[in-house]
């Protein structure tokens, strides 16, 4: 039997008119800022007005350490959404924005797949609504305003060897992430060495995802420490006087993008942080904004539940107010395979053995989620090379360890193909068990806080914090930083900081390369191991197959 592909599904969409999905939560068309047939923007003016309404019930859908197997989270997540819808419920979905660079680089795509997914697709995984360009515009006017207030006496006495702040751009460009600027003589200012990260890694994208309305996000970048004075007293973003323009260029973009699924159902996709290196998880106003419209609403974290999961919990959850009913935790027999030592090649065939051994990934997942006071649920994705014997062994498994396992097939039957899941996620919702407690206090220390994440989540057995490390943490503290929760920046391959160690390792520790307190977002960055905050183009790029075909439609995409 041939299967289409994700992209010629996309492409037969029968979409319809963005105010039609407006209308199914109650927005009026006025409260739209359509961008053509398919999308909009919902206007400030009525998220404001929705602030007394009760707020629906919030699913978190998470998944295993992600591996070249595929899991398929936003796949489950879009597929929850409908298969809720299906069942007669009044659900909405709220995912992340695509960035530019792994969508040219290993991915080539963000927006689910099969007839799960969120469209227009290709609108999406490019420049979509410009949020990411706005956000890359605003870092910018900052990063130019910091050399030019240097370059014209340095009234705050930045030290130039201290200058925090670095560049964005939302590309994969290893060339970037370590340079010198302002070469070329006096008229170009004062030469210093610096560098770029990605995009979706700056700290205005965490703001953005994590500020309340335009007065937070304002608040907020004021609050960027974007470099020390040789007493090393911080100079802040607002002592540069940089917030409000900052402030009108993101004024569009803080606006929450409402598109559809594939059955027509409302997504939220708006923001875009990384949750290896930054805080994973979509808007909270999207969020929110949704909580009020929808009884029930789907979310995803990025990468596996150790990253994007952990961070959901600890720091949106904890700083929006937020409190999930469920959580729902993706696998997939193939990659069960892989942690189980199967080379990608193989994983075709049978091999129940492999899959019982790499259920230990898992299982550490359903663990950890289990701290945090929400049931869970482990959704299996189905592909069609999965054997009955394979799918029994992975639900065997879960049942051991005290959840369940539902297989979905949403990826070739949509909505339908979730309907188990959603009926089991209503239910364990009607049950109330959900009791969300945050892993840590706020009062603990910051030393403290980034060693029970490491032995808590990833069960290491020590944290390597060496003396410069320790030194800043102690700093920021007594500067009054240290109720912040901690944003730690770890390859999403494993549990460990070796991106090799697949299932469940232990005996491991985590080394503490580097420390970076994001004061606006309102946490601190922990940078373990080799984890690198501006990525690299693979040795064949996805750059490279996508063009225009002779029917003028995009190909390589996806």
């Amino acid at each position: 039997m041939g299967y289409k592909t994700d992209i010629e599904i996309a492409r037969e969409a029968n979409k319809k008119p963005i105010q039609e999905i407006g209308s199914k939560l109650g927005i009026p068309s006025a409260d739209l800022l359509p961008f053509g047939h398919d999308k909009a923007k919902v206007s400030d003016t009525f998220i404001k007005a929705q602030a007394g309404k009760e707020d629906g019930n919030l699913i978190l859908v998470t998944a295993i350490n992600p591996t070249p197997a595929g899991e398929g989270k936003t796949t489950t997540t879009v597929g929850l959404g409908d298969g809720l819808n299906r069942i007669g419920k009044n659900a909405a979905i709220c995912i992340r924005e695509a960035s530019l660079g792994p969508n040219f680089g290993m991915k080539g795509g963000a927006a689910g797949g099969g007839y799960a997914q969120v469209v227009p697709m290709e609108e999406m995984n490019l420049h979509f609504t410009g949020d990411f360009h706005a956000i890359t515009s605003a870092h910018s006017l900052l990063s130019a305003m910091i050399d030019n207030h240097v370059y014209w006496g340095n009234e705050c006495e930045i030290d130039v060897r201290r200058v925090a702040w670095r560049r964005v751009v939302d590309m994969n460009d290893r060339a970037l992430r370590q340079i010198t600027t302002s070469l070329g003589g006096v008229a170009n200012g004062f030469p210093r060495e610096t560098g770029f990260d990605i995009t979706v890694a700056s700290e205005v994208m965490a703001i953005l995802c994590l500020a309340d309305d335009l007065k937070d996000l304002e608040k907020r970048l004021g609050d960027i420490i974007v470099a020390y004075r040789r007493d090393r007293s911080p100079v802040y973003c607002r002592d540069i006087k940089a917030e409000g323009a900052m402030t009108v260029l993101l004024a569009q973009a803080m606006q929450p993008n409402l598109v559809q699924t594939l059955e027509n159902n409302p997504a939220f996709v708006h923001g875009g942080p990384f949750a290896n290196i930054a805080h994973g998880c979509n808007s909270v106003i999207a969020t929110k904004t949704a909580l009020k419209l929808a009884d029930y609403v789907v979310t995803e974290a990025g990468f596996g539940a150790d990253l994007g999961a952990e961070k959901f919990l600890n720091i949106k959850c904890r700083k929006a107010g937020l409190s999930p009913k469920a959580v729902v935790i993706v696998a997939t027999v193939r990659a069960m395979k892989m942690n189980g030592g199967v080379a990608k090649a193989d994983l075709g065939e049978e091999n129940v053995d492999a899959v019982k051994s790499g259920c230990a990934n898992l299982g550490q997942h359903i663990e950890n989620i289990a701290k945090f006071g929400v049931p869970a649920v482990v959704a299996i994705n189905h592909f069609v090379t999965d054997t009955d014997a394979e799918v029994a062994a992975v639900k065997a498994f879960v049942e051991g360890v005290g959840s369940e396992a539902i297989l979905c097939k949403h990826w070739a039957d949509g909505g339908a193909g979730t309907e188990d899941l959603a009926n089991r996620v209503v239910e364990i919702i009607d049950e109330g068990k959900a009791a969300y407690k945050p892993l840590y206090p706020d009062d603990m220390t910051l030393a403290d806080k980034i060693e029970t994440i490491a032995k808590e989540i990833y069960r290491a057995d020590e944290v390597q914090l060496d003396k410069k490390v320790t030194d800043q943490l102690a700093q920021w503290e007594e500067a009054g930083y240290g109720n912040l929760p901690v944003c730690m920046a770890k390859t999403q391959y494993s549990f460990s900081t070796d991106p090799t160690q697949r299932g469940a390792p232990r005996g491991h520790s985590i080394p503490i390369r580097e420390v970076r307190l994001s004061a606006g977002a309102g946490f601190i960055v922990a940078i373990c191991g080799e984890i690198m905050t501006m990525p690299g183009l693979p040795r064949k790029p996805a750059a490279e197959n996508i063009r225009f075909n002779d029917a003028g439609e995009i190909e390589g995409l996806f």
